[in-house]
């Protein structure tokens, strides 16, 4: 059994962007087939913010990363992303990946040593490497995502449940990267006690 003391550190390259706000939402209502799914959504990220997006299913979190992902939605109300804003955003769904891991790294555009260190780091077995992502669990599914996430520069990241389908001791190492470099984070998390070590201030939805 590996220990709690034994959980290595991992790492990450938070930018630091040129403006105090990168994002802000101003009365903003997001439609889905002509049905309003959320209003008067008012909200701005500033360096520094670590931002628990918080609703039921269906209140719109979804929309609003997407929006922030310039994605296409239906809204009306100001979306304001900052210009040359980078992004590091780890998804809730596993459906893209496919493929081996060295096209995966390479489609990415990731530093392939710096990627597959963060995988050991993360208990990835080397034997791992060779196989398709296709083969892999859940898990080891979520722990590519988040490696490319952890291993990539950015000035905002957006996590969409981080914690699904990992282990303690990854939901551990987590948490510590993101208090020692403490990045401008928006993520959403049913884990109570992960979002309240975390995060700076909730957006209710």
């Amino acid at each position: 059994m590996k220990d709690v003391e034994t959980v290595e550190s991992l790492k990450m390259m938070p930018l630091t962007y040129s403006k105090k706000t990168l994002v802000s939402f101003n009365d903003v209502k997001i439609f889905y087939d002509d049905k309003v799914i959320v209003e008067n959504v008012n909200f701005t990220i500033n360096q520094g913010d670590r931002l628990n997006l918080v609703g039921r299913n269906g209140s719109g979190k979804s929309s609003i990363i997407k929006l922030i992902m310039n994605q296409k939605i239906d809204y009306q109300g100001q979306v304001i992303i900052g210009s040359n804003l980078k992004i590091a955003y780890l998804s809730q769904t596993d459906d893209h990946l496919q493929g081996r891991l060295d096209d995966f790294i390479d489609k990415q555009q990731l530093d392939q040593s710096l990627f597959k260190a963060i995988l050991r780091k993360l208990d990835f077995s080397r034997d791992l490497f060779n196989q398709n992502i296709e083969t892999f669990s859940k898990g080891q599914k979520k722990k590519v995502m988040l490696a490319a996430c952890l291993c990539t520069p950015a000035h905002l990241y957006i996590f969409d449940e981080p914690l699904n389908y990992i282990d303690i001791f990854t939901r551990i190492q987590i948490q510590e990267v993101i208090l020692k470099y403490q990045p401008t984070i928006l993520f959403v998390e049913h884990d109570q006690y992960f979002c309240n070590q975390i995060k700076t201030k909730s957006i209710n939805l």
